[in-house]
């Protein structure tokens, strides 16, 4: 797995690497995780900060929105895993 340092840059457009991540629920590799399909991708720089948590809390409160139309949704953040499963079990969607 590539460390933070190790992370190509991305810009409007490009194709992101098939990396393998750990997520909140399991181990994935991107392109399989985008299966062809519409994915955001959305990134965060620290977990429990005001911002990061307002944010992530109107993406959940839409999900099902985005579900209905087929669009998967995909947050990074810099802390570490333990940090963020903490985080995503406290997390409520906000209106």
């Amino acid at each position: 797995m590539l460390s933070f340092n190790e992370m190509p840059g991305l810009t409007i457009g490009a194709t992101v690497p098939n990396l393998e991540v750990e997520t909140t629920n399991e181990t994935i590799k991107l392109h399989d995780y985008f299966n062809n399909g519409w994915t955001i991708i959305f990134s965060h720089p620290f977990d429990f900060t005001l911002v990061c948590t307002t944010e992530l809390g109107k993406m959940a409160a839409y999900l099902p929105e985005f579900e209905k139309r087929g669009v998967k949704l995909l947050g990074f953040s810099c802390d570490e895993y333990s940090h963020a499963r903490s985080e995503s079990k406290t997390l409520k969607p906000t209106q």
